[in-house]
């Protein structure tokens, strides 16, 4: 059980800066690509920023990987490499007691993302995606549904909902949730490093997957749903590398954040059964393109590609008069880049540009992003000790 860890007040209100189109810090990991154009000079590209307000919400944590708000002021925090379940409530961090021991831990690989059921505050139910023991020396990647009980101590296995994600050393194990406004889930999943994965339609890894969150059954619209073998019926798309982010914009589109080799960094808009174009075959060789062009039938190019190594993580799309041009924009966090990148996208999903708000560089390495009823993002940091959940509120 944790102390008190009280909110730190701290109240970081110097304005943004405002440089044009592409980054306002001039750096490559946000500058605009070969498929993320740089001649759109708007007035929305060239707006001020709005001030941004940040503190740090919860501190003392290890390596957060996820973190959900659950109603009465309470939020979720899951920790990957302790495997710890975290309850946060005004200022106070506690564990809940779940069958931490169970979770497989390897390298990237550990207790990772958090989904919370709709009907939560009448269920108390949500989900996990972790590395699990299955005994035997033998372990997967799954995804788990739990039940928080009343006082927020203890959270009891319902069952599994998902297995048999693919492991190796625990690279690129994934692992991202998240519940969609028609009440399927959508799963972002890694390839784990082994090169066969992301284009075989029986394995789950290097995925999108589509399914009941209640029932584990494959979503009914999936592209695949008719196919002989049941995992390919899970399939929503292929050719990934290693998910990170999921968001669901407003037109119900559904886009993902993803780990590329090298320069790769990829932001994609998904296309049910749509292929993705990552193919490191023979072996794992990651000189190959992100999306591999000359591969059999039609890859689908991404949104955005880095110019660096940003490592993009979790995602989120901006809402709330507050933030101005970053209304309506995809904020993505980043690992390797410690900044959050907020992408414009119109409405055929073109990239118009980009920007990074120099407050959200001073934090480190950041994971997750989730945005609030009003607005505010949550953002975890990623630094491997005395880590945060920061709260991040903007004001013009």
């Amino acid at each position: 059980m944790r102390a008190l860890l009280g909110v730190l007040a701290l109240a970081l209100t110097v304005p943004a800066s405002s440089a044009v189109a592409a980054a306002d810090d001039g750096s490559s990991a946000a500058r605009p690509t070969a498929s993320s154009p740089s001649s759109d000079r708007s007035h929305a590209a060239r707006a001020p920023l709005p001030t941004l307000r940040v503190s740090r919400m919860v501190r003392g944590l290890q390596n957060p990987w996820d973190v959900k708000p659950i109603g009465g002021g309470r939020v979720l925090i899951t920790e990957r490499d302790s495997a710890h379940l975290l309850l946060w409530r005004r200022g106070v961090t506690r564990r809940v007691a779940f069958p931490s021991a169970r979770v497989w831990r390897s390298g990237e690989t550990g207790l990772m993302s958090l989904a919370i059921d709709p009907n939560f505050a009448r269920t108390g139910r949500f989900y996990t995606c972790s590395g699990w023991q299955l005994g035997g020396g033998r372990h997967d990647i799954r995804i788990n549904a739990w039940r928080l009980n009343a006082a927020g101590t203890r959270a009891g296995l319902i069952g599994n909902v998902l297995s048999g994600f693919p492991t190796t050393s625990g690279r690129h194990g994934g692992c991202r949730l998240l519940i969609l406004r028609n009440g399927s889930m959508l799963v972002g999943t890694g390839d784990a490093a082994t090169g066969t994965n992301p284009r075989n339609l029986t394995s789950l890894g290097g995925k999108t997957l589509r399914l009941d969150p209640r029932t584990g059954k494959p979503w009914r619209s999936n592209k695949f749903i008719h196919a002989q073998n049941r995992r390919k019926r899970y399939i929503h798309t292929f050719g990934h590398r290693n998910v990170q982010g999921l968001a669901q914009r407003a037109d119900g589109s559904l886009w993902s954040a993803e780990h590329g080799p090298g320069i790769q960094d990829e932001v994609n808009k998904l296309a049910n059964g749509g292929d993705y174009g990552w193919n490191p075959v023979p072996g794992y060789n990651e000189s190959v393109p992100m999306t591999d062009q000359s591969l059999p039938g039609r890859q689908i190019r991404a949104r955005w590609t880095s110019g660096s190594t940003p490592a993009t993580s979790g995602s989120a799309w901006v809402h709330g008069s507050q933030w101005g041009p970053l209304r309506g924009t995809l904020a993505v966090a980043c690992l390797e880049g410690n900044r959050v990148i907020f992408m414009k996208f119109d409405r055929a999903g073109r990239l118009k540009w980009t920007r990074t708000p120099a407050r959200l560089r001073q934090f480190g390495r950041l994971r997750s992003l989730t945005v609030l009823a009003n607005g505010d993002l949550l953002v975890t940091t990623s630094n491997g000790g005395n880590d945060s959940v920061l709260r991040v509120s903007a004001r013009r």
